[in-house]
């Protein structure tokens, strides 16, 4: 392999460490051109090296047919592998030096909810060495399927191909209503109390549908928006109530918004998803972190009674 830089000839001399380092650049940045600034080079000569990777492989990599580039499932597959490649390599030429690529965990709202910062900060101390990168990413599994990040902090069942999820804890659902209505005075709610106006769904990051509600009970209307803050921006004008976990009452507050315990909601699980194979070599450390941290406040109940539980937490 060889660490040149990249003139555009030569493609058909075969797989070079820079045509890995291109790729996983792109595959980082989301962006020919970011990757081309990150890595000092042209956007054609980036370009130019990616597709003789693609050619190499015989592979489509990226997906270059929407406004947003995005892995195509190979290129989710071969991230991984080349990551490895590229650190086993720079390892071998610099042993005495440990050189991590960050570890990014993606999550589409709330995060891992009251014990988002324990999490940040046991790592920091524990693995300075490995940047944690928290990114919010609106999408159902937070850019994992993507392989925009390593894993993904998720909310609901996770049932997409490839990936696999543990359940770390679960978490009271709870309403969230518009402050100046009728609803918000109440102490908690049924679920069929929002059903009589219209419920807002977040279709693309969210985890409530109508069926969190029996067939013969379900919403006379709904208002489907994209992401959270639009999802707050409606309930708070009075367009319809929502339903969500424990830790978007937390960490999600809203001077429009009132949130309510729900009687009848069935908890939301939260889970730590990575994606099926090889992945990012700190990956089995933030397992172990996330299951540490949820036992140790377990335990922190159990040996102090009076201490309040997490917002909504159960572990």
């Amino acid at each position: 392999m060889s660490t040149g830089q990249d003139t555009g000839h030569g493609a058909g001399r075969g797989v070079e460490v820079r045509h890995l380092r291109a790729f996983l650049a792109v595959a980082d940045e989301g962006s020919v051109t970011r990757a081309a600034a990150r890595l000092r080079l042209t956007q054609p000569v980036v370009s130019r090296t990616l597709a003789a990777l693609e050619r190499h492989l015989g592979i489509r990599l990226v997906d270059r047919s929407t406004h947003h580039l995005a892995l195509t499932p190979q290129g989710v597959d071969f991230r991984d592998r080349a990551a490895a490649a590229v650190a086993a390599f720079d390892e071998a030429l610099d042993p005495g030096r440990r050189r991590h690529r960050p570890l990014r965990v993606g999550h589409a709202w709330s995060a891992f909810g009251p014990y988002t910062t324990p999490l940040l900060r046991t790592w920091q101390r524990l693995h300075p060495d490995t940047p944690l990168e928290l990114l919010r990413i609106d999408d159902r599994t937070a850019g994992l399927a993507r392989g925009e990040v390593d894993a993904a902090l998720l909310r609901g069942p996770v049932d997409t191909p490839g990936l696999v999820a543990e359940i770390l804890f679960t978490e009271d659902r709870v309403a969230a209503v518009t402050t100046d209505g009728p609803l918000a005075a109440r102490s908690s709610l049924p679920l069929s109390d929002l059903t009589r106006g219209a419920v807002v769904l977040n279709t693309v990051s969210g985890t409530t549908t109508p069926d969190l509600w029996p067939p013969h009970a379900r919403p006379v209307a709904t208002l489907t928006v994209a992401n959270t803050d639009d999802w707050l921006t409606a309930i708070a004008a009075g367009r319809g109530s929502g339903v969500s976990g424990a830790s978007t009452a937390a960490m999600h507050t809203h001077p429009g918004v009132t949130y309510l315990p729900l009687d009848d909601a069935p908890p939301l699980p939260v889970l730590l998803a990575r994606r099926d194979g090889p992945g990012h070599r700190a990956l089995p450390d933030l397992v172990d972190l996330a299951r540490d941290i949820v036992a140790g406040a377990r335990e922190g109940l159990r040996t102090d009674p009076g201490a309040p539980p997490p917002p909504g937490a159960r572990g």
